[in-house]
């Protein structure tokens, strides 16, 4: 009888540990997580700024067969392209050159071609350090911008300032790297005295088309089209067809002016 009574109490205390097993338990305070503020919450981070690609056209001819067409070259880093250089001084057109800081320092060569031949090239400035001239931080193609209305102030006076250590004239328009601006940047460049030099034509997608379609677009330049184009990529294809499409363009009877010698006109507030 004995026995009995303690296999049935073993037998209930058993079943009683294997219930409470099944349950679970509350976890300590220490352990309850705390919802993420709103503040900080990466759903809520700062939008990204606006921004513009401003157009220029420059004032056109009207007269039929020989369309004004003003070429502008971005040097932005790397070498010279001997292929557009040698074409442009060859065929004596004149062209508007943007260069950056970096660029003078690697091509002292091209500068002194740029001086030998003041009636074929106005010199501008591209930058210091090939920044996108927008003064909030974000990326464009890859590329962190200035970030700041101090860091567009730098990018812009480096330029300036490297130029005219080069025995370049101080410049009066400024091409920001990607040609991309927030409107807040372009008051302050406005306002430091330059104009802002965007485009009507893409002729070279950043150097990156073939030689193609490269010669393609340049050579469909109108009156009063702004062509931008690179000089500053020796080894891309794109270089051979820029320096095709400027003889076509010569053959058709174009008229060539660099950005000082006619009057533009900017959207964006970029020429005004």
């Amino acid at each position: 009888m004995n026995r009995i009574l303690l296999a049935s109490a073993f037998l209930l205390v058993s079943i009683s540990a294997a219930f409470a097993d099944g349950i679970p338990s509350a976890p300590p305070a220490r352990a309850v997580v705390s919802p993420v503020p709103a503040a900080i919450s990466p759903a809520l981070k700062a939008p990204a700024p606006k921004l513009v690609e401003p157009h220029l056209h420059i004032a056109r001819s009207n007269v039929v067969g020989h369309a004004r067409v003003a070429l502008t070259f971005d040097a932005c880093m790397g070498q010279a392209d001997e292929r557009i250089l040698a074409t442009l001084v060859r065929e004596r057109i004149p062209a508007t050159i943007f260069v950056t800081a970096r660029w003078l320092k690697r091509n002292p060569a091209a500068v002194a071609v740029f001086l030998q031949n003041p009636d074929l090239f106005e010199l501008e400035n591209h930058g210091q350090n090939h920044i996108p001239a927008v003064d909030t931080p974000t990326l464009i193609y890859g590329i962190a911008s200035a970030g700041s209305p101090q860091a567009v102030r730098q990018e812009v006076e480096g330029g300036a300032a490297a130029m005219v250590a080069a025995g370049i004239s101080a410049p009066h328009w400024f091409r920001g790297s990607t040609a991309k601006y927030d409107l807040s940047a372009i008051g302050e460049i406005r306002a430091m005295g330059y104009r802002i030099a965007g485009y009507s034509v893409n002729g070279d997608g950043g150097s990156l088309l073939g030689a193609v379609i490269t010669e393609k677009r340049i050579s469909s330049a109108k009156d009063g089209d702004v062509v931008i184009s690179h000089v500053n990529q020796p080894t891309h294809a794109a270089g051979e067809g820029v320096a095709k499409a400027l003889v076509d363009l010569k053959a058709k009877g174009t008229q060539f002016v660099r950005l000082q010698d006619v009057e533009d006109t900017g959207d964006d507030k970029t020429t005004e």
